[in-house]
């Protein structure tokens, strides 16, 4: 039977006001699982441009930019969210790696004057997405850090509070008119847009280039911990596959490892991928061969067609 027109059993339940608000207004999500730390001390910036593949030395005050920790070898080990405080860097991560980029900065600081802080407890992150998200909860009361943040890949900030501050901020924004959504809701719309989360999409299997996320790189910086191999890719284009959105006939949505192929050749392994109602197809991402990232290339799921290419919302 051919999928309805907001049929989610492919990838169960979804509150489809959020959904909906994530496209066409703005919605919000508690996301204070995700890991905060605070980085203080004269050394902070150097230590952080060292470990990360952004120009963190030029952050200023009340800016945030998206880096990544690499291992030596140029393996991604975390992603995270970096925002310039007046006397603080505040690093936001996913929750499967708060701990780990914890730990992968108390390896390098040697004789620096650098603090880190876990402030995962004492705070409370709000995510809001959506075509209206940037002009909500402008007037947050003091304490609040207003982050340049999307997890959608769409229009979005993240706002981070006190702990006890929580409840009043999502009453501030459930006042201004935004519906909460479900994690699921920004799943469907950030698959949508192509935008990839560390823990799905990337993880230390990959270099820093496949995953596509080039907004993460910065390459007239000094030296950080992996460039060599981030260099030698640029200079040498030495990759065979990059995280590509796909768009996949039919409403089942393909587990991850699932292999596509072209000519009866594996051409992409899926990552993630979801039922878009507004689709009426399967939104994923997947590791695609070099030769076959040109938008538009249609690859071949056990017969249904999948084509290179996100959305346009």
């Amino acid at each position: 039977m051919a999928a309805l027109p907001f049929d989610r059993r492919a990838s169960g339940p979804v509150a489809v006001n959020g959904y909906e608000a994530l496209r066409k207004d703005a919605a919000w999500l508690d996301v204070s699982a995700r890991g905060r730390a605070r980085v203080t001390g004269e050394d902070r910036a150097r230590l952080l441009h060292a470990l990360t593949t952004n120009n963190i030395q030029k952050l200023k005050p009340g800016e945030c930019c998206y880096a990544f920790f690499l291992s030596a070898q140029g393996r991604v080990l975390a992603d995270a969210n970096v925002f310039g405080g007046e006397d603080y860097i505040l690093l936001d991560t996913e929750p499967e790696t708060a701990q780990k980029v914890l730990d992968h900065i108390d390896r390098y600081i040697i004789a620096d004057d650098v603090t880190v802080e876990d402030v995962g407890r004492s705070t409370a992150a709000i995510a809001v997405a959506g075509p209206r998200a940037v002009g909500v909860a402008t007037g947050t009361g003091a304490g609040a850090l207003v982050l340049d943040v999307s997890l959608t890949g769409g229009p979005g900030r993240m706002i981070i509070v006190p702990a006890e501050g929580r409840d009043a901020l999502i009453q501030q924004l459930e006042s201004e008119g935004t519906v909460a959504a479900t994690d699921e809701d920004f799943r469907v719309v950030r698959l949508e847009h192509g935008r990839p989360r560390y823990g799905e999409d990337i993880s230390e299997r990959y270099l820093a280039q496949e995953t596509n996320e080039l907004r993460a790189l910065n390459f007239q910086k000094g030296c950080y911990l992996g460039q060599e191999i981030v260099e030698r890719v640029r200079s040498r284009a030495q990759i065979h596959r990059v995280l590509m959105p796909l768009q996949i006939e039919g409403a089942e949505a393909p587990a991850p490892g699932t292999k596509l192929q072209v000519d009866g050749k594996d051409a992409a392994e899926i990552t993630s991928a979801a039922y878009s109602p507004a689709l009426g197809k399967v939104a994923a991402l997947a590791y695609v061969r070099t030769e076959h990232v040109k938008l538009g290339t249609v690859l071949d799921l056990a017969g249904r067609r999948a084509a290179v290419g996100a959305a346009s919302l």
